[in-house]
């Protein structure tokens, strides 16, 4: 029996190929993505731990002379962060940005590529039909050409 054959299936491993890169593309964009929101989500912890300490240094007031540099170190310190948490999610955006797309490209070449997987199925269902009637002829030729009528007192075979 012949092997079917699909014509188009370097097509198809090419756009396998490409719909691959894409999803590879996506992961590294994902990966980017969850790096940023830990870099924000460190900055809001340190956001929160710099205000406890300024909230410490101000409340042992009461008891002395506030230590205005102390004060004054924290208080910057809240405010780099503050400000890198910002620049954290200025790029975020913009991840989200290029995530949305690289996703959109990917649904369009997964598309691509099941649409060129759906025409190999139909071509090898026509292939099977087409191979199963050669058989079913080739067959009915056999029994026809076996066929002969028997001849009186002849026993059958």
């Amino acid at each position: 029996m012949a092997a079917f054959r699909f014509k188009l299936e370097p097509v198809l491993r090419q756009r396998e190929m490409a719909e691959d890169r894409q999803r590879r593309e996506v992961a590294a964009i994902e990966r980017e993505r969850h790096e940023l929101e830990e870099v924000i989500r460190a900055c809001q912890r340190s956001i929160v731990r710099e205000k406890e300490d300024l909230a410490g240094v101000l409340g042992a007031a009461g008891e002395r002379s506030v230590d205005l540099r102390t004060a004054r170190v924290q208080a910057n310190a809240s405010l780099h962060q503050v400000s890198r948490a910002q620049q954290a999610v200025l790029l975020l955006a913009g991840v989200h940005k290029r995530l949305e797309s690289a996703r959109a490209e990917l649904a369009r070449l997964a598309a691509a590529r099941r649409a060129v997987e759906l025409l190999r199925e139909r071509r090898l269902r026509e292939w099977k039909r087409s191979e199963a009637r050669k058989e079913a002829r080739a067959i009915d030729e056999l029994v026809v050409a076996r066929y002969r009528p028997m001849e009186p007192g002849e026993e059958p075979r």
